[in-house]
């Protein structure tokens, strides 16, 4: 099955305000662009995976996207993460074939290859929608569309039972499935720590966002 993975991506000096009160603009673009490198790497690595597109509207994402072999979908307008997974949606099906998308978030830099591989395994009845929630069960970090547009993505607070709501309303298969490498996003100084102490537990993935956390560290 032609499986497209669809990652939004937002200019880097617009992301994570939320973390302004702890980390330095810089540090923030940083941290930004880290992330989405290691959702990259996490993306080339998963064999059920045949073409990345990355939706931004971001230069330094155009490089990063096509240093590691992802296609860019130009998002001039920047007009937010739910338009940008349309861009991407449309641009799967029309441009690549896809037949099944993942859209999977930005920041979630403990991705893990072998976890991907293994919720895009199964070939589920179609249509169909699995949800992969946050680590709080509300919110959305990945989607899997079979077919591509059997619902359009609404994301952020709620997003998780919204998108169980649009698939029972499209008449379609829907399954909330725990991925624990996709549970841990990065909004909040909390949940910036909540991903040191996972990182800490565990070898391997997350290289760029490992090497960031390290320098702030060594830096107090």
């Amino acid at each position: 099955m032609r499986t497209i993975a669809v990652l939004p991506v937002k200019r880097f000096n617009a992301a994570k305000t939320r973390l302004g009160e702890d980390l330095s603009n810089g540090t923030r673009r940083a941290l930004a662009e880290a992330m989405v490198t290691d959702v990259l790497i996490a993306l080339r690595r998963t064999p059920a995976v045949d073409v990345v597109l990355v939706v931004t509207g971001e230069k330094a994402a155009e490089a990063l996207a096509t240093g590691y072999d992802a296609l860019v979908v130009h998002d001039a307008d920047d007009a937010g993460h739910d338009r940008a997974a349309r861009l991407g949606v449309r641009a799967a099906v029309d441009e690549h074939s896809a037949e099944r998308v993942l859209l999977i978030a930005g920041d979630c830099p403990a991705a893990d290859p072998a976890e991907l591989t293994k919720l895009l395994t199964e070939v589920p009845a179609t249509p169909s929608v699995l949800v992969v929630p946050d680590r709080h069960g509300t919110g959305t970090n990945a989607l899997v569309l079979y077919p591509p547009e059997v619902i359009s993505p609404g994301f952020g607070p709620g997003s998780c039972e919204r998108h169980q709501e649009r698939a029972d309303e499209a008449g379609a298969s829907v399954d909330v499935i725990s991925v624990p490498s996709l549970a841990f996003d990065v909004d909040t100084g909390e949940d910036l720590d909540v991903l040191r102490e996972l990182l800490g537990e565990r070898t391997g993935g997350a290289a760029h966002v490992r090497g960031l956390l390290m320098q702030l560290d060594r830096r107090g």
